[in-house]
């Protein structure tokens, strides 16, 4: 929904004030909706919300309760995965439905699914089951070409079943159901022939699919099966440059056959990412605070590593090995989860629920209202999100975490900022300060207790103060060991260097701080590569040959 110049907003509070700044700026908040959240269990008062869209997909996989309007795709969702047979044809579209496939591996009791092994599985009786699933799916309908035509455009599978670690992997080897042939491999090269078969293994689940069901217009997604795997606490470990350059951080599972890059026969076949953002830590736990930057991070990595769009999974209960489950997550986190992940660069949301939870549970569910007023004040700025836009990232969520740094994010379109900020790390009612900047503009904003911000600026004219890249100069081109890039004089802002692969994948990110700055290349592959030179003034890009 495009938000007009008028003042004409529904149930929030218009704001025009003038900032201080160089420049005089107008400032438009979406401020809270005054609703009152559902005090009564297994509810949810869609009502409370006016009707509203988002440019963006984001799946409803949570309860329906009595619900049989399909109310959540007229409040900012797009997908449904629980769809009531009444709904279905007359208002929930197949374009508007998502399945999660819970049952990929298990229920044969093969070793796949009892103890994550490649070896000895009936791969005939896996197919059989695949094929079931889908025609169940489908209702048995198929296509011109014998596919299966599936009334559904996502499709998440959930296999979760791959020892992660090569000391978990080496575990298994003393497994007598594991074929002799591999229990008497070196233990290198017993990983090493786990990791490829289990690979394999994951990609012929997703090639059958592939072969016996049109996916022409179905996104094929694969549960928390990303580049970057982590635990809530390991993030800070290591540095910002070294998660999104370093091989070894990422997931086996999806690197390629020769492990020099994200790729292989699973991932190939994957059209968007879904990493698992659920939260573990409930306030006041002093580990709480850091649940926005954990969620952003695990976006701003898995896009450093891929292309492919990243839709992370967001649960608004904690976390089923953490010690508050299955307490719902703070309101101010579930309406920052609606939010921030858009700033990031998420193409968008699952919200997902435990489809195992005791049936005759009695919660109160003001958690999702908190989360759907989270998309509402988004949604007043969609069109920011539309055409032509750029995102503003000023510290990566990694080092906002290891600083315990408030929050922010921006988006810029057409000298307008919008920005999304918040202090988890504040006490209720405590004022924060925070500075936020696009090039040569900068403004001074003021949070409250952990309250999400979310307002736009009228930047006027934003131009940079140039030419303060003008001097650079990198030689020798081509290279085989070390890249020079030299400025006329230390630049006066923080700048950065990245070299990108032609797959736009960072593999080099070096802080400048000195005026000639070296780049060691020497382990680099053969080929051509990116140099980008940035700072808030700008950015440069000159090719870069690597020749050994």
């Amino acid at each position: 929904m495009r938000v007009s110049s008028g003042i004409f907003f529904i149930g929030f509070i218009p704001c025009w004030l003038l900032l201080t700044s160089t420049t005089a700026a107008q400032q438009q908040c979406a401020d809270r909706l005054n609703f009152t959240p559902v005090n009564q269990p297994n509810l949810i008062e869609w009502s409370k919300f006016p009707d509203f869209t988002l440019p963006f997909p984001v799946i409803y996989g949570g309860p329906r309760f009595t619900d049989s309007q399909a109310s959540p795709l007229r409040h900012g969702f797009s997908h449904l995965v629980d769809v009531k047979d009444s709904e279905f044809g007359s208002l929930v579209k197949a374009s508007q439905r998502a399945v999660v496939y819970y049952g990929v591996v298990t229920g044969l009791n093969q070793p796949w699914g009892d103890i994550e092994s490649p070896w000895g599985n009936d791969l005939n009786a896996y197919r059989v089951k695949w094929d079931q699933f889908l025609s169940g799916l489908a209702g048995g309908q198929k296509n011109a070409a014998g596919l299966y035509v599936l009334p559904v455009s996502r499709f998440a599978l959930d296999i979760e079943r791959f020892l992660e670690t090569d000391s978990r992997i080496l575990k298994l080897k003393t497994d007598t159901r594991v074929p002799a042939q591999y229990r008497t491999l070196t233990d290198a090269d017993f990983v090493a022939a786990y990791k490829k078969a289990m690979r394999n293994l994951y990609a012929e689940a997703i090639r059958y699919m592939r072969q016996h069901a049109d996916f022409t217009n179905v996104s094929m997604t694969s549960y928390a099966d990303t580049p970057v795997l982590n635990t809530y606490l390991n993030v800070p470990t290591f540095s910002w440059a070294d998660w999104t350059t370093n091989l070894s951080r990422t997931n086996y599972m999806v690197q390629d056959s020769v492990g020099r890059g994200i790729g292989g026969p699973y991932y190939e076949q994957l059209d968007a990412l879904s990493p698992s953002d659920y939260y573990y830590y409930d306030y006041p736990n002093p580990l709480a605070p850091d649940y926005l930057a954990y969620l952003l991070f695990h976006v701003e990595v898995n896009r450093a590593w891929s292309s492919k769009p990243v839709v992370p999974w967001v649960w608004l209960r904690y976390h089923d090995s953490s010690t508050s489950y299955p307490n719902f997550i703070q309101p101010f986190m579930a309406e920052a989860t609606a939010i921030f992940p858009f700033f990031s660069g998420a193409s968008g949301l699952w919200l997902w629920e435990n489809p195992t939870l005791a049936p005759n549970r009695t919660d109160n569910y003001a958690t999702y209202e908190y989360f759907t007023h989270g998309l509402y004040r988004l949604s007043r700025f969609a069109d920011m999100f539309q055409g032509a836009y750029e995102r503003v990232i000023e510290t990566p969520a990694r080092d906002l975490m290891d600083k315990q740094l408030p929050v922010w994010r921006g988006v810029v379109k057409d000298n307008k900022i919008l920005i999304a900020a918040q202090n988890p790390y504040a006490a209720d009612g405590q004022k924060t300060s925070l500075t936020v900047r696009y090039k040569g503009w900068q403004q001074v904003i003021e949070l409250t207790g952990r309250e999400v911000y979310l307002c736009r600026v009228d930047m006027g004219t934003v131009t940079a103060t140039e030419p303060e890249l003008a001097d650079v100069s990198v030689y020798p081109n081509p290279t085989q060991s070390t890249l020079l890039v030299s400025f006329g004089q230390l630049p006066t802002r923080s700048t950065t260097l990245t070299l990108l692969n032609t797959n736009g994948q960072p593999v080099v990110i070096k802080r400048v701080d000195r005026a000639k700055q070296s780049i060691d290349v020497g382990h680099l592959p053969v080929g051509l590569y990116v140099l980008q030179i940035q700072n808030e003034t700008g950015i440069q890009t000159k090719k870069i040959l690597i020749t050994h």
